[in-house]
């Protein structure tokens, strides 16, 4: 390198002047002074690809050091996911809970593993609150609810999971997910992503399902008795055959959604908008429907007996209401917001008038 070093700048200068000249005749200083000019564009030519060369080894150096640094994340990410896997395991509720802490942490900061937590958690929730109830110290599927403590005090690591769940769901590819025949009596769902989410044959019996996203979502012969569903998005949700007696429905948005077969009676869906809704052979006797956007809906073999409706109810085009046995009474008017969580409204399920 430093004999090459050396031709370029003592003897490729003179070279390259004298060809330039073509045998023609330059005093010594002059011709000096041209040597000296192409020595000087020789020497920032060489200095510049040192430059080049230097940033070229910095960059595959730090690409080196990179590589090395996500190597060791990744590896501390895996030692973190096995801790916390393995503190599901343990028979303390604090172990638990700080496991599924620590899943949650590790999704919020590696998107590859983030879909990887979400399934565990909803493993979790399956295999510790199946539905019927399995464990002798879990409330009996026949007990009245009001006998049934919510779920973050008598389970409170299955409610941080189901948070966990609801929360990273927002991002959640692909969409569907398994949580069917679980028990999530007065579970909070509360502000919850569940869309897409298979709930098929749970029991969420008196849970707070407020302002919950659960579009797409699967509910076929689910419990649903005394829910709080009141402004969640239920578009295109499958509720066939579903038990929802005394659920709040209230400004929810129901359109498109399957309701055969379901069974609504003393529902409260007033200002919910139904538009499109399938409600074939469903059961909404004594429903609140005043206010109700039901056009286009589904009302075919429906039972609407003593229903509740009033001036603002839309009904779907040459739908007879007084026919199908509704009774038409004073809109209550607009609805109030509920200044508290659902979740903190503590209130007892009401005994339900029909059977």
């Amino acid at each position: 390198m430093l004999a090459v070093l050396a031709v370029v700048l003592l003897i490729l200068p003179g070279l390259v002047v004298d060809h330039d000249l073509s045998g023609a005749q330059l005093a010594a200083a002059d011709r000096l002074n041209a040597v000296n000019n192409v020595r000087t564009t020789l020497l920032q030519a060489v200095g510049g690809a040192v430059v080049l060369f230097g940033a070229y080894a910095t960059w595959r150096q730090l690409r080196v050091s990179q590589d090395g640094l996500n190597a060791t994340r990744e590896g501390h990410v895996t030692d973190r996911f096995s801790r916390a896997v393995d503190q599901l395991g343990s028979d303390k509720l604090d172990v638990r809970i700080g496991g599924l802490y620590a899943l949650w942490r590790i999704a919020d900061h590696s998107a590859r593993d983030r879909e990887a937590v979400i399934s565990i958690m909803a493993a979790y929730l399956r295999t510790h609150l199946p539905w019927p109830p399995q464990e002798p110290e879990a409330p009996a599927a026949e007990v009245s609810i009001n006998m049934v403590r919510p779920l973050e005090s008598r389970a409170a690591d299955a409610q941080v999971a189901l948070t966990g769940l609801g929360v990273l769901g927002q991002e959640r590819r692909p969409e569907w997910l398994n949580v069917s025949f679980t028990d999530l009596r007065r579970a909070d769902c509360d502000g919850l992503w569940l869309n897409g989410v298979n709930l098929d044959g749970a029991c969420l019996e008196a849970a707070s399902v407020y302002q919950v996203n659960l579009s797409g979502a699967s509910l076929i012969a689910a419990n649903l008795r005394h829910a709080e569903l009141g402004t969640s998005i239920l578009r295109q949700v499958r509720c066939t055959e579903a038990d929802l007696r005394g659920a709040r429905l209230v400004r929810a948005d129901l359109r498109e959604a399957d309701f055969s077969g379901a069974d609504l009676r003393e529902a409260n869906l007033r200002k919910a908008r139904a538009h499109r809704t399938v409600f074939t052979g469903a059961d909404l006797r004594m429903a609140d429907l005043r206010g109700c956007d039901l056009s286009g809906a589904d009302l075919r073999q429906t039972k609407l007996e003593s229903a509740l409706a009033s001036d603002l109810t839309i009904w779907p085009t040459g739908f007879d209401a007084r026919t199908a046995g509704v009774v038409v009474t004073e809109d209550p008017g607009a609805e109030p917001d509920n200044l508290l969580p659902a979740a903190a409204i503590t209130r007892q399920a009401p005994p339900l008038r029909s059977t």
